[in-house]
């Protein structure tokens, strides 16, 4: 259900109307701007933040009206959720982001994921069978990739935001030391993972305080994350890659077994890459290159589906091709994406719309095509162990930003006394050709690790510009956060409102197993029925992504934001 709420504000002059419990807007509106041959014409005068916990959105809103832009709202909100969803995103682990600057029309993807440690190691992630050794690669300190967020924030800060860094990473320090109340899916993910926590002292000594996770109720403080965000807010990134804390977390690595070194994080840098665009029945979307593999496979669906006129179709055909487009789209993914640092990769390809006709005149009108190129894996469900956040601000700055640490928790291991949650990105290369990840997901030589190396993500953060709306949206959840983030996309253009979009019900197809995931509810009898005699497997699928959309409608002028309704209520009290 969706959580509506009034807050006061002086700079946000009439106040913020809440739309779930992490979704906000500014309801201030300026006098419509009349539409003009660009893209984007006009400033909605007004503000609006989505995020998965109502404690970052609220943070995000304080730096807006700090003076602060959508770049600001960024480095507080993700700063807070390292603090506050810890289970999903954090210092220790990294981000990608699409933005697209109101004053210049500038778009540019910038990449914070994590990178390999320089001496790392293949045979640390494989079993004496050959097999993938899942331990290693999910857990403790070998799982662990350098961490790109907080150089990502900082970058942030310096190059697009109006705020020191120090003020826009006020709220998150606030939050830790002052406390907050952990929410019910933070206190299950400490309770799922307690058996993992327990291995590492620093690990237990925060999430277990006693023994046990955080109490219901009971306000739970963070003082050790606290210091490094102070750290962080003082001297930039060489607050966290060199001095103090990064001595403090490559000794807590160094001890525990891991590969890190100080020339490791003082070697990170932030890259920023030119984004992918791909045109779709008069919208552009903007959206996450390599190394994400998200944006290309979105790209790639959508330029298969232009050539079908959806929109008069049945459901039962709809929803056929739109699988058959994601299956194909995801054979591609296994075979061919990487680190554009390391890799070669044929885009060109990949991307055209030639390319796009061919794949689409292998689909059969009538009937499933089976995935039989390789051989069937099993899936693991993906969880829910990222996190998404989507920002318009008052003079149309857009920020799109999906942060993780992979898995539930990361990789479990805090390293000391810096209060840092390590990642378990590892996971995401091919430690083993052909053998699939924690998310079912295959990978070849293109995605091994390597020193230096950016493993491939599915984060999918995206823009979709057109004359009349827009919109920014992103979801957490591993390899289906591609078919959310296009399911989305599309359910925008078919004129769906934020809050539709957020809740709208979705499938999931990803070449291997070659089975439909299913929400529940998402397809009539009919439609399910008309699927199977297709020759789909419908398979029911729990989990999926918490989606956070922020839309524009620039005839109006009006912002709108929603936070998934599928997150449970309860996320925590601003105290």
């Amino acid at each position: 259900m969706n959580l509506f709420s009034r807050l006061k504000g002086t700079a946000l002059l009439l106040g913020l109307l809440l739309v779930a419990p992490g979704a906000a807007w500014a309801d201030v509106k300026a006098p419509a701007q009349p539409a003009s041959p660009t893209l984007v014409a006009g400033k909605p005068g007004h503000a609006a933040v989505a995020s998965a916990n109502f404690i970052a959105t609220h943070a995000g809103l304080e730096v807006l009206a700090k003076g602060g832009n959508a770049f600001d709202a960024a480095v507080a909100v993700a700063s807070t959720l390292s603090v506050v969803e810890p289970e999903s995103s954090g210092l220790g682990g990294g981000f990608m982001a699409v933005l697209r600057r109101a004053d210049d029309g500038k778009e540019v993807f910038v990449d914070a994921r994590e990178t390999a440690p320089a001496a790392v190691q293949a045979k640390d992630y494989v079993n004496p069978d050959g097999s993938p050794n899942r331990d290693t690669a999910l857990n403790g300190p070998l799982s662990a990739g350098i961490p790109g967020a907080p150089a990502g924030l900082a970058w942030l800060a310096e190059h697009y935001g109006r705020l020191p860094l120090k003020t826009s990473l006020a709220p998150a320090i606030r939050t830790a030391r002052e406390g907050f109340e952990p929410d019910p899916r933070l206190r299950k993910a400490i309770a799922d993972r307690a058996q993992i926590i327990r291995r590492w002292p620093a690990s237990a000594a925060k999430y277990l305080p006693g023994g046990q996770p955080p109490a219901e109720g009971r306000k739970w403080r963070d003082p050790d994350q606290a210091r490094t965000l102070e750290a962080l807010a003082e001297h930039g990134r060489d607050g966290f890659y060199r001095g103090p804390v990064a001595e403090h977390l490559v000794d807590a690595v160094r001890k525990a077994g891991g590969r890190w070194t100080l020339e490791d994080l003082a070697a990170y840098q932030v890259k920023e890459r030119a984004p992918i665009g791909v045109d779709y029945r008069g919208y552009h979307i903007v959206t996450a290159p390599p190394p994400s593999s998200g944006g290309v496979a979105i790209a790639q669906i959508l330029n298969m589906l232009a050539g079908f006129d959806l929109a008069h179709m049945d459901g039962v055909q709809r929803t056929h091709y739109v699988i058959e487009a994601m299956r194909r789209a995801f054979r591609d993914h296994n075979d061919y994406l990487g680190d554009p640092d390391f890799v070669k990769m044929p885009l060109d390809m990949l991307l055209s719309p030639y390319y796009a006709a061919g794949l689409s005149q292998s689909i059969l009108p009538d009937r499933a095509t089976p995935s039989s190129m390789l051989p069937v894996t099993s899936l693991f469900d993906p969880g829910m162990h990222t996190t998404h956040f989507s920002i318009i601000d008052k003079d149309g700055n857009m920020v799109a930003v999906t942060s993780t640490v992979n898995y539930e928790l990361g990789s479990a291991f805090v390293a000391g006394d810096t209060g840092v949650l390590l990642n378990d990105e590892m996971d995401d290369f091919a430690l083993v050709p052909d053998a699939p990840n924690v998310y079912g997901l295959l990978g070849s030589k293109a995605n091994a690790p390597a020193p230096g190396k950016r493993m491939l993500s599915s984060m999918s953060p995206s823009l979709v510009l057109g004359k009349d709306r827009c919109a920014v949206i992103g979801s957490p959840g591993g390899s289906t956060i591609i078919t959310q983030v296009l399911e989305g996309i599309l359910a925008f253009i078919d004129g769906e409102d934020a809050a539709q979009i957020a809740a709208h019900k979705r499938f999931h197809h990803q070449f291997l197993p070659d089975k439909v995931f299913v929400e529940d509810g998402t397809f009539d009898a009919a439609t399910a029925e008309g699927l199977k005699r297709m020759g789909y497997e419908l398979t029911p699928r729990e989990s999926w992504g918490f989606m956070n959309v922020v839309t524009w409608d620039l005839r109006s002028n009006r912002l709108d934001a929603a936070s998934d309704p599928r997150r449970p209520s309860g996320l925590g009290k601003v105290q």
